[in-house]
């Protein structure tokens, strides 16, 4: 079977790739190893709903037209909406068709899958960055009678062991987390490493509102000179709930879950930790603040100060000044550890020369480096909200018009 383009993933970025094709009358086909927002539906825990507004949801040709704006999608909705976008785009998708081998060939590409072969002059790659959970080595050392499970195998509370739990890493995943198993009755220990603390609300407005409108999820790849630490930051400390509340260090501390720094090692079943958790703190409430002076400083610019509220700040995180640097894993207090420590993707059918020493595709803001081979919906690809539904468009709007430019001629861009 031949095509112009193959694109690899039916999520967000996969379909607004397809759309931003179309609109190009480029021809193509989309595999899917699933079904339509496979990820959303196999691998993501019950209760979890979009960090970002409904409004924020914003691809190619279709957006939110429901009555609730400023509300939180759960995982339903977010799958009939992607469902939904699909149809009414009309994406050429192939579902439950598994790519397993993509292979430079002259002019172009083979992709092979469980269904057939494809031959394509390009191929977009938007199979996700979240496909495999990013678990340190030193989880092999943990003690045979503790449960253990990666961020994307937790479900609900209900499937942990009674008893304490340890939650690794503290960023939206991590956080979450937590809240949810401390309530659950479960006393939570947090391992806190590098994070990033922002309020949901501020001066009455959604965070999101703000960074969308003060241009800092516009943010380009190109302005920055260390890409490599920027695409590698975590994931803001927010969660969406019809609250709208906050969930950052304090509100955790608040409900009884304890904080202890970076967990460093294992060694003879005791858990070792780094001495950094103050440190820690004190930077991520020295970057939210400047992020807020950022806010503040657009919201004057731009006469918005007599119609929203006034400038503030947050209580500083609270912290122990002197944390456990050990905890015996054998003493039977912990009985289970989430390792919320991030995810990685799968390129392992991938054959073609461009994955660096991590597994990850090497890229110029989506180009990657061989000729007519793309890259969609990873961190920072091209803008600071590129891993966000909100940020398909734009990337696929400047990564479908250089496809385009490739195909008609060699590109310099």
């Amino acid at each position: 079977m031949h095509t112009t383009s193959v694109v690899i993933g039916a999520g967000h970025a996969g379909l607004a790739m397809s759309r931003c094709l179309s609109d190009r009358a480029i021809d193509h086909v989309v595999l899917e190893r699933g079904d339509v927002a496979n990820s959303w539906k196999t691998e993501r825990w019950d209760s979890l709903r979009l960090l970002t507004p409904n409004w924020q949801s914003r691809l190619p040709g279709f957006g939110y037209e429901g009555e609730d704006p400023d509300g939180f999608r759960n995982m339903a909705e977010t799958i009939a909406f992607i469902e939904r976008y699909a149809k009414v785009i009309s994406a050429p998708v192939e579902t439950r068709t598994t790519v397993t081998s993509v292979r430079s060939v002259d002019g172009g590409y083979e992709v092979t899958t469980d269904r057939g072969a494809w031959s394509a002059r390009t191929v977009v790659i938007a199979s996700g960055a979240c496909n495999l959970p990013n678990v340190p080595a030193l989880a092999d050392l943990v003690p045979a009678e503790i449960a253990t499970l990666a961020a994307l195998e937790y479900r609900n509370p209900d499937q942990l062991d009674e008893g304490g739990v340890m939650v690794v890493g503290a960023s939206a995943t991590g956080t979450q987390m937590a809240a949810e198993v401390q309530r659950s009755g479960r006393p939570v220990t947090l391992s806190v490493g590098e994070h990033v603390r922002v309020p949901r609300i501020y001066r009455g407005l959604d965070i999101k509102w703000w960074m969308d409108r003060c241009g800092v999820l516009d943010e380009h790849y190109t302005e920055y000179d260390n890409l490599e630490r920027v695409r590698n930051l975590p994931s803001p400390q927010l969660a969406g709930s019809d609250d709208r509340r906050t969930v950052d260090l304090n509100s955790l501390t608040d409900i009884g879950v304890k904080l202890i720094g970076r967990l460093a090692g294992i060694n003879d079943g005791n858990a070792q930790f780094s001495g950094s958790l103050q440190n820690q703190c004190v930077l991520s409430d020295l970057k939210m603040n400047r992020l807020l002076d950022r806010i503040d400083e657009w919201a004057t610019e731009n006469g918005l100060d007599e119609t929203v509220e006034s400038p503030h700040r947050f209580e500083p995180t609270r912290f122990e000044t002197s944390p456990p640097l050990g905890l015996s894993l054998a003493s039977g207090k912990i009985r289970t550890i989430i390792w919320a420590t991030g995810f990685r993707p799968d390129y392992s059918w991938l054959d073609v020369p461009v994955l660096d020493r991590k597994g990850r595709i090497r890229h110029d803001g989506g180009v990657a480096e061989a000729p007519g081979l793309y890259l969609m919906g990873i961190p920072f690809l091209r803008r600071r909200k590129s891993s966000l539904i909100d940020g398909a468009g734009d990337d696929a709007r400047d990564l479908s018009a250089h496809l385009a430019s490739f195909l008609d001629g060699p590109s310099r861009s």
